[in-house]
């Protein structure tokens, strides 16, 4: 099993920025990629951002140039132990609960959420 403890979620102005992360503990040796997914309300879960062992990362359109995935390990290699959401420029779209997810080859595992707010 693997366990992901997510955390810097908050409430912050238009503009703002915030910082989130997720630190995983546990079996974590086959996890090779981590990533962040929202669910704002009445809404599908969407995938943020996501980063590889490798250090390749992908964004959503709505995101980039805005936000900003990276790892704790800059020497690419397995397992992702804790990766960091640093979000600038935020809007109110952007309110949601953001989860943290981590995946290996056979099985992936979510945190519990972390509440973003951004208010106008």
């Amino acid at each position: 099993q693997v366990q992901l403890v997510e955390s810097g979620g908050g409430l912050v102005q238009a503009g703002g920025s915030l910082r989130l992360s997720c630190a995983t503990s546990g079996s974590i040796s086959g996890i090779n990629a981590m990533g962040w997914y929202r669910q704002a309300p009445g809404k599908e879960r969407e995938l943020v951002a996501r980063i590889t062992s490798s250090s390749s990362t992908k964004y959503a359109d709505s995101v980039k140039g805005r936000f900003t995935i990276s790892r704790d390990n800059a020497r690419n290699t397995v397992p992702l132990q804790t990766v960091y959401l640093q979000m600038n420029t935020l809007k109110p779209e952007d309110t949601a609960v953001y989860y943290c997810k981590a995946s290996s080859t056979w099985t992936y595992y979510w945190g519990q959420g972390t509440q973003v707010t951004v208010s106008s």
